[in-house]
């Protein structure tokens, strides 16, 4: 029953999807409304930053106007959605200065943390650690194992070979623990 559910949801969106493709902007704004929310949690974990995520999650929703045509369905409409968003967002760090960057992510994060704790979500040790991260790491962490997508689908999000993903992933992982170690030890 789930999964003729789950399936019937599907064909809808594969209509709209269809008919945004023509031009309907009433079915592009019912897609993007849907998928929404799911972005923008995405993008603030991905950022660390409410701000950046909304400016990522409105630049992603324009990329998509303009690209909905090349959508092919060979993967799911958000996992599309969050690959313009990732490369938006990979694009944006690189033309972004270090030293800017670093003392603009240090009052995010503590925005970040209070805009969780203020929605009695949980601010942990790892996310802490996480955070403290370069997104060149916390991406890949990320989408592996709070997503659960494979590394192939998230070399193809950030345009990276998938043996870079395993890599980063793994001494991205090396790097919480030690973090996490320390820190325990403190």
């Amino acid at each position: 029953m789930e999964h003729g559910k789950e399936q019937g949801l599907r064909l809808d969106e594969l209509k709209l999807i269809k008919r945004a493709q023509r031009g309907d902007s009433q079915a592009m704004a019912q897609l993007l409304q849907a998928h929404y929310s799911f972005l923008m949690k995405y993008l603030i974990k991905m950022t660390m930053n409410p701000a950046l995520a909304e400016e990522v999650a409105q630049e992603t929703m324009l990329r998509c106007i303009e690209k909905i045509r090349l959508y092919n369905d060979k993967s799911k409409f958000s996992s599309w959605l969050i690959t313009l968003a990732t490369r938006i967002y990979i694009d944006q760090m690189r033309r972004t200065k270090v030293e800017k960057r670093w003392k603009d992510q240090e009052q995010a994060l503590r925005r970040t943390e209070w805009q969780l704790k203020a929605r009695q979500e949980e601010w942990t040790d790892a996310m802490e650690a996480l955070s403290r991260l370069d997104y060149e790491w916390r991406l890949p962490i990320l989408l592996k194992h709070y997503y659960g997508y494979a590394y192939e689908e998230i070399a193809d999000m950030m345009d990276i070979p998938p043996g870079t993903v395993k890599s980063r992933v793994h001494h991205g992982l090396q790097q919480l623990r030690k973090e996490l170690t320390t820190d325990e030890k403190e």
